[in-house]
């Protein structure tokens, strides 16, 4: 298990290097075609040559590399990963702001959110997957299968735009004109993010964030669980004479969470990437919305830390779904 680990680690090497050159060519082509940034600085004023210059050089946005469409700017690639791995740096906004600072401020509601998404798509997904597993052809089968397809079918933004403005403000109102506790009246049933209520306001976000993905957990814990529950080892635990609830528990849902372990742990770094829209709705200080609010402003350095950071939460998560393949399965040995 330990080289395992080790060889994992250095595959990350080169996946880490590639996905910051892809997004270090990405930001600097949108420079080299739509003009360095830093004009944007200066508002409605006439900067000097010397200033833009100065300025530029200040940001590391000076090379003329820039102004070449089309240039890759390697040059700037190794400075960046000398900054980024070598002085752990990851730069800093247009305002001075260490990027650093930036992600701490954000991570935290952020991963709020994804917890909550993660916990919910656990719960009720491999729990209706189950359900739906054991009692194929029955009426609950029919309601997970046609639900899920319903929540798959509608795209994130859609669904969050109706839960906050047909659901949080019209019911909402309804709570908060009641003797309900607060937290519940003002913190799950706000529209918006709250402050005084950090958990409270971030619970039906995170239920709108994990709907698509446990309506895909719970339909493969079902394909799962019918193909285990036909398997030959099912077929002789149950005639050995062993009791259903092992047989279900420890047979048949051990194996057929494999499957599914496997796409919740690539499903947190797909989640803490994809809390942009959700958090944009909600109007949550995460992640997401400095990453969105850099694109618009072009800020190589913000975007490219910031996404350097979320590579290695899914690479990280990526190799702790591969060590768990272990726990549920020993069959299965890395070295």
């Amino acid at each position: 298990m330990g080289r395992y680990v080790v060889r994992r680690l250095l595959q990350f090497i080169p996946t880490v290097l590639g996905a910051i050159f892809l997004l270090h060519y990405l930001t600097s082509l949108g420079i080299q075609l739509g003009g360095n940034p830093v004009r944007a600085i200066f508002g409605d004023r006439r900067p000097t040559e010397a200033q833009m210059n100065a300025m530029a050089d200040s940001l590391g946005l000076g090379d003329d590399c820039l102004t070449r469409v089309g240039d890759p700017c390697v040059g700037l690639y190794f400075d960046r990963l000398q900054s980024i791995f070598l002085q752990f740096d990851l730069g800093s906004s247009f305002t001075g702001r260490p990027v650093t600072d930036i992600i701490a401020d954000g991570l935290s509601a952020t991963v709020k959110v994804v917890v909550i998404a993660i916990i919910f798509e656990i719960l009720v997904g491999i729990t209706a997957g189950v359900l739906a597993g054991l009692r194929s052809g029955s009426f609950i089968d029919y309601l997970v299968k046609i639900s899920t397809v319903l929540a798959i079918s509608v795209p994130i933004f859609v669904l969050g735009f109706l839960v906050r403005d047909m659901f949080l403000v019209n019911v909402g109102n309804w709570f908060r004109g009641g003797d309900w506790p607060d937290w519940f009246a003002y913190g799950v049933m706000s529209p918006v993010y709250k402050p005084d209520y950090p958990w409270a306001s971030l619970v039906i976000p995170g239920l709108v964030l994990g709907s698509i993905s446990l309506a895909t957990t719970a339909r493969l814990t079902r394909t799962s669980i019918l193909e285990n529950v036909r398997a030959d080892y099912v077929r002789t635990a149950r005639a050995k004479g062993l009791p259903q609830r092992r047989v279900i528990g420890v047979h048949t849902l051990r194996n057929s969470l494999i499957p599914v372990v496997t796409y919740i742990g690539i499903d947190f770094g797909a989640l803490m990437g994809g809390a942009v829209v959700t958090e944009g709705i909600f109007g949550i200080p995460g992640i997401g919305r400095e990453i969105f609010r850099a694109i618009q402003q072009q800020q190589p350095s913000v975007v490219v830390g910031i996404v350097t950071v979320l590579v290695l939460v899914f690479l990280v998560m990526n190799l702790l779904v591969d060590i768990l393949y272990a726990v549920l399965d020993p069959r299965i040995r890395y070295d």
